[in-house]
């Protein structure tokens, strides 16, 4: 293990993995907790477009992608709150309008021949120094803003109308939760890829679940999860000369199915109090 942590691109995709994970285990946890799966999902697929303008444009991979990601949520979150019953397929439309977006930006760019797959299924080995310093800074504020907004978002989390009656603004509250998906999605799909995003943001949150009294003991649980999926996949795919995104998926696959057959053999156990 030493030897390999002499590599820089592997000193760089650890550190990508561990700022990923922090993220996956803050905000996966809103995710969860608020049953918006579907939501972060199709914030994810319509970021798709937003690659494909930076890479027309020409612009950092970050920029493009955020930009597009951020406007998305904001629709689903207007949309979400203005007519929930036709949210399913406003949320639809924007995703699949993402995706294809994308591919005809991409198709439109003069010379383009770059290898797709590391948007798809993440490029972790691939990660620059340059690109740590800006997903560290988007994690740092991601991180901050749920710090800042703890109470606010662990009362809309659990009791939305006693939320509202501590006068808690939790329309703009949920606006800003889509928001911080949308830029956890972003650096996200760096390591892991459009594809697999929404199970690093489910998977460990779902399992942490189980062993959590509390919102925050959730989210230190759902992080500690993420950085060990991570980790391991990450030497896994190296050692094995695998696909380092989906590596990581299947290894937390593997935690997700032990997670479930802990439930059934230990029904209550696990449970902390506060």
């Amino acid at each position: 293990m030493a030897e390999i942590l002499q590599m820089e691109f592997m000193r760089h995709a650890l550190a990508a993995g561990l700022l990923v994970s922090l993220v996956c285990g803050v905000v996966g946890t809103l995710v969860v907790v608020n049953r918006i799966v579907f939501l972060a999902g199709g914030i994810a697929h319509a970021a798709y477009g937003g690659i494909g303008l930076a890479i027309f444009l020409g612009w950092p991979f970050l920029a493009g992608t955020l930009g597009v990601a951020l406007a998305a949520a904001s629709a689903m979150a207007a949309v979400t709150l203005r007519a929930r019953h036709r949210a399913d397929a406003v949320v639809g439309v924007i995703w699949a309008v993402g995706m294809a977006a994308g591919i005809v930006l991409i198709d439109l760019t003069p010379g383009y021949r770059s290898d797709l797959m590391s948007y798809l299924f993440g490029s972790i080995l691939a990660v620059p120094a340059s690109e740590l310093g800006e997903m560290a800074a988007v994690a740092a504020l991601v991180v901050g803003i749920v710090a800042w907004f703890y109470p606010d978002f662990l009362a809309m989390s659990y009791d939305p109308e006693f939320a509202r009656i501590r006068r808690v603004p939790v329309a703009a509250l949920y606006s800003l939760m889509l928001l911080l998906i949308a830029a956890s999605v972003v650096i996200v799909i760096r390591v892991v890829g459009l594809i697999l995003v929404i199970a690093l943001l489910t998977i460990p949150p779902f399992i942490a679940e189980s062993f959590s009294g509390s919102l925050k003991g959730m989210m230190a649980r759902a992080t500690a999860w993420s950085a060990f999926f991570t980790v391991t996949g990450l030497f896994l795919s190296y050692l094995l000369d695998l696909t380092s995104g989906a590596t990581i998926i299947l290894v937390a696959a593997a935690g997700f199915a032990a997670a479930i057959g802990w439930r059934r053999l230990r029904p209550g156990r696990g449970e902390e109090a506060g």
